[in-house]
């Protein structure tokens, strides 16, 4: 039997839409663009780097928990009447590969002409099969488009969501949030394992051991557990069980543990303490966009830049370093030539991530994510829309990736 199977109780044609999830994905990527921004030291002053600094620094570490869990949750709640497991893994394939691909080749092309270093051959054969995270060797998952590694992770959840569907669907509503509170257990559990490895060396740019670094926040295994907490608060949400907090509440428990996160352990502050918060952000801006709310999030603007966040955040770390390099490797500005230049870079981004928006993602999906019997049946299923690629991609959150 390959159909995969639904969660809880179905959204109506209106509920289904959750556009501010779209627009909270921006948002995530803007942090992590301002996060990389912070290494390459914009800012001549060292009070304004600091100051740069206590305001972004916690954002790489929560947009990449952002995203592995707001994968979770939106495949949970998109899946199709009558969908099919090789049907879910094209789509997913198709979706994130051609992208990762186009700005692999960058990365080397940009690497191999400005980089006088000879080529990594495994490494690059790492990258390309996206098995980068699953090594130790940070060198490893760090090259090449480093933000890849994510997608790393991202592969082993989607590999993996039709067994964890069906397996969390056996899960009695009334136990749903013990198994939540369950998983959020073993990722506090898993700094303290981390101590038992032996590289505990400093990384010193993040403040975190080169142990720390891999199997806290970039080993497949361990991060399935953001993906897993994403499964379950859909179908409590799906099941209509009560959240704890309004989106209002959660926003605030949000902006709380960001700003206390980095007073934690270093073990503790990259994903652990910004799990819950996160975690209820998603579920209950879901539970009241399906209820009707519509808030800035949810308007035009903000879902078409999350439509290219995907974009944005593959392409976010080469125009930083590469633009960098351009306007002067090691310069630094005042703090309104900094401002300046982060303004131009970032806008940079996002036109390059339109283009590739519109040139790769969009024509791939509408080509190659639904098979040729498909994308010839009209879509009858009212929660779900024509996506950027053409095939019925649910309006809520076009089955996010990273990521």
């Amino acid at each position: 039997m390959t159909e995969l199977p639904r969660a809880g109780t179905r959204p109506t044609a209106f509920s289904a839409r959750l556009p501010a999830l779209t627009g909270l994905r921006f948002i995530a990527a803007a942090m992590v663009f301002f996060y990389h921004a912070l290494w390459q030291r914009f800012f001549t002053s060292e009070e304004h780097q600091s100051t740069a600094h206590s305001l972004f620094y916690q954002g790489g570490w929560a947009g990449v928990s952002f995203f592995f869990i707001l994968s979770g949750f939106i495949l949970t709640w998109s899946v199709r009447p009558g969908d099919t497991v090789p049907a879910f893994l094209r789509r997913r394939f198709f979706k994130i590969y051609p992208l990762h691909l186009v700005t692999f080749a960058a990365a080397l092309g940009l690497a191999a002409w400005l980089t006088p270093v000879p080529l990594a051959v495994g490494d690059a054969i790492l990258n390309a099969l996206l098995m980068q995270s699953w090594s130790p060797d940070i060198m490893v998952r760090s090259s090449f488009n480093a933000v890849a590694w994510s997608l790393s992770c991202e592969a082993l959840f989607y590999a993996l969501f039709p067994l964890l569907i069906r397996l969390i669907n056996r899960i009695r509503p009334e136990r749903l949030w013990g198994w939540a509170a369950a998983v959020v257990a073993m990722v506090f559990a898993v700094p303290l394992l981390a101590r038992l490895l032996p590289d505990q060396a400093p990384l010193p740019p993040v403040n975190v051991t080169v142990s720390e670094m891999w199997l806290v926040y970039q080993f497949p295994g361990t991060r399935l557990l953001d993906f897993v907490f994403g499964i379950l608060l859909a179908r409590i949400v799906l099941e209509r069980r009560r959240l704890p907090f309004s989106f209002g509440g959660s926003l605030a428990l949000t902006v709380a543990a960001y700003a206390l996160a980095p007073m934690f352990p270093s073990g503790y502050y990259p994903v652990a303490v910004m799990l819950v918060p996160l975690g209820l952000l998603v579920a209950s801006c879901a539970a009241e966009t399906s209820a009707g709310a519509r808030t800035l999030l949810s308007s035009r603007v903000m879902v078409r830049l999350g439509e290219v966040s995907f974009a944005f955040y593959m392409t976010h770390a080469l125009v930083l370093t590469y633009g960098h390099r351009l306007l002067g490797q090691n310069e630094s500005w005042s703090a309104p030539g900094a401002i300046g230049v982060l303004a131009l870079l970032f806008g940079a981004t996002l036109l390059l991530s339109w283009l590739l928006f519109t040139l790769v993602e969009g024509p791939v999906m509408r080509r190659f994510a639904t098979s040729r019997r498909r994308r010839g049946r009209p879509v009858t299923n009212t929660a779900e829309t024509t996506g950027p690629g053409g095939a019925a991609e649910p309006t809520a959150a076009r089955e996010s990736t990273l990521l």
